[in-house]
């Protein structure tokens, strides 16, 4: 499928998809989330990709809604929305969070400038954040007498705790990338010219590695959140166990060791 809004490459089973309306700060209106919503699909079918990088096109990642543009993705009636979409809350973004929610791939942010609004929605949703030392991240929301949406509210007093997740959402504050890394919102901050490749050195490394065990590491976790108790989890655990046992990467896993080499990982 031919994308106007953003661009997807497929290298070394490492996808990258970039949010490229970079005159507009890569703000989401509903041609860019439905691009959006049809390529995670695709990816996430596609057995060639093992990682999924997310970035943005010049200096922003995504600030947010596009709120010059009506409808930008919430009106149920707009063109193109399908009958998923339209059961799906908040409709358009909603869809795609929920993408990126069920992608059983990992999936790496690496947020290149502003992540505001629904733009600080998608990074939170990744797997993993890498940031550039440009990053600035705001939960913008309240300044605009709105609430949060696109599930930040869910994803980021996960990330740094309830009461730093009202203090952000109640002020609407933007924070930097040294302050984001410091309250556990990102994994790592790095030069801006060391940005991709440091997410794509992090892809590479994982899309190398058994992946049948690593979708299954990331199934697990999120799993894990929703347990009612260790013994629930273990039973998770020893299901997903049971799967890699029989996968031929745990034989190849084993002659490695046994040969003194590096093993070799299909993904099966």
């Amino acid at each position: 499928m031919p994308y106007k809004l953003i661009t997807v490459e497929i290298a070394d089973e490492v996808a990258t998809l970039t949010l490229n309306r970079p005159d507009k700060l890569n703000c989401l209106n509903a041609p860019i989330l439905h691009e959006m919503s049809a390529a995670l699909i695709d990816l996430n079918k596609n057995e060639d990709v093992k990682v999924l990088i997310l970035t943005g096109a010049g200096r922003s990642f995504c600030s947010g809604a596009d709120l010059s543009e009506q409808p930008y993705g919430t009106d149920k009636n707009q063109p193109g929305i399908s009958r998923a979409e339209h059961i799906t809350p908040f409709v358009s973004f909603g869809w795609v969070v929920r993408q990126i929610e069920e992608f059983t791939k990992p999936v790496i942010a690496a947020v290149n400038g502003i992540a505001a609004g629904g733009g600080l929605a998608l990074a939170l949703s990744a797997d993993i954040r890498i940031a550039s030392e440009n990053a600035t991240f705001s939960a913008i929301f309240v300044k605009r007498g709105l609430v949060p949406d696109c599930g930040v509210s869910y994803y980021l007093p996960r990330l740094v705790g309830i009461s730093k997740a009202l203090e952000l959402m109640w002020s609407g504050d933007k924070i930097d990338a040294k302050e984001a890394e410091r309250i556990g919102m990102v994994n790592k901050v790095v030069p801006a010219d060391q940005l991709i490749k440091s997410a794509q050195e992090l892809a590479q490394g994982l899309a190398k590695g058994p992946s049948l065990a690593i979708e299954m590491i990331k199934r697990m976790a999120y799993t894990s959140l929703k347990s009612d108790s260790v013994i629930t989890q273990m039973a998770v655990e020893d299901f997903m166990q049971q799967v890699c046992r029989e996968s031929e990467d745990v034989r190849e896993g084993v002659m490695g060791f046994l040969e003194k080499r590096a093993p070799k990982f299909k993904g099966r």
